[in-house]
């Protein structure tokens, strides 16, 4: 059996790991108070085109957009989300159980719109019992985001606008931000995304690395007392020097941008092996994912052979599943899936297409 299940299924990129095999033996600081930490944020800075911003580096996505939440906002504070972030869907309730609540916003293919954000906060304001309510202090973005769809350059500016005229944190987690960096369709560079947000993360758990998320501060905004902060809530790696290791090897020959790339490229050739065998698209999406819909006896009988992930159900009898892309995925994965989609036709219906699809 092969998977397509997610990005993070196999362990590190080569290069990570002849990285840290050869420092292995090292006596090294902790904390994050090592000599590779601190290249790596150099090195991250320069990419960013940022030379004054803060980094810090985090094991995973959920302890990282907990602690940078849970900090840059006021006791009295929400963050304003659309209902399909991560945040809302896939965290465990992690941002309420820092207090903060997730102000649901309404989306469409898992973005938010800049009209619908200036609509939410004005009535906000123009409520007068607003300081009864959780208060919108920050936006959180996913880009890309959790569908896999992207925003331009210009929607992130025009979201920016509207967090600068509330005084709002503007906040994007890039869990996936190599795909989004690489897509065939996007506008956005790393430095626009470093220009236009206050504060941001670059993935790695899902961009080759074994674990590990840089976080950029870009206003010279760190909260005060930032590592203290990461401490109590359990986030500070003793041994730092193995995510500022494995960040150093990412943004050194353009690594993350070539796991980036390799991943979107493969994604495409998937796509024209569904389009071929006809199988409909939940959405268009221009990255590492891909969402299509099956009948749930093809999904039954595909998941015999091919690992993927559940995503929700269409109707009764179908269901929208995910299948990723990632460093490890190999033309040869493409030809083993392509074959499985012709033995399911062969029993589905035996005419060289999906039926009802």
């Amino acid at each position: 059996m092969i998977s397509f299940e997610s990005d993070y299924i196999t362990g590190a990129h080569p290069e990570i790991l002849r990285r840290l095999s050869e420092i292995n033996l090292e006596g090294l600081p902790g904390y994050g108070t090592d000599p590779y930490c601190a290249r790596a944020k150099e090195k991250i800075r320069q990419a960013c085109g940022c030379p004054d911003a803060d980094i810090e580096f985090f094991v995973g996505g959920t302890q990282t957009n907990l602690v940078v939440i849970a900090t840059m906002l006021q006791d009295h504070e929400g963050v304003i989300a659309a209902g399909t972030a991560h945040i809302n869907t896939h965290e465990a309730g992690a941002i309420e159980l820092s207090g903060h609540k997730v102000l649901r916003l309404p989306n469409s293919n898992a973005k938010i719109h800049p009209e619908d954000l200036e609509d939410y906060v004005s009535e906000f304001y123009a409520d007068e019992n607003y300081e009864h309510m959780v208060f919108p202090g920050m936006v959180y973005l996913s880009h890309p985001t959790e569908y896999g769809t992207l925003y331009s350059k210009a929607e992130l500016e025009e979201i920016a606008a509207v967090c600068r005229k509330y005084d709002m944190t503007l906040y994007l987690d890039g869990a996936r931000l190599a795909y989004g960096l690489m897509s065939h369709e996007t506008d956005v560079t790393l430095k626009d995304i470093a220009r236009i947000c206050d504060a941001f993360y670059i993935g790695g758990t899902k961009a080759g690395a074994l674990c590990g998320e840089a976080v950029v501060f870009t206003k010279q905004n760190k909260p005060k007392h930032f590592m203290t902060s990461m401490k109590k809530r359990g986030a500070r790696l003793a041994k730092g020097w193995l995510l500022g290791v494995q960040f150093d090897t990412l943004f050194t020959d353009g690594l993350y941008e070539k796991i980036g790339k390799h991943a979107i490229d493969l994604a495409e050739q998937m796509k024209e092996i569904f389009r071929k065998h006809g199988v409909r698209f939940y959405l268009q999406s221009p990255t590492n994912q891909q969402f299509v819909i099956l009948e749930n006896r093809q999904v039954e009988q595909l998941k015999e052979t091919v690992a993927f992930s559940f995503w929700e159900y269409y109707d009764e009898t179908h269901t929208v599943v995910r299948f990723a892309t990632g460093w490890s995925t190999t033309k040869e994965d493409l030809e083993y899936l392509d074959a499985q989609l012709k033995t399911m036709v062969k029993v589905s219906q035996g005419d060289g297409s999906f039926d009802s699809l």
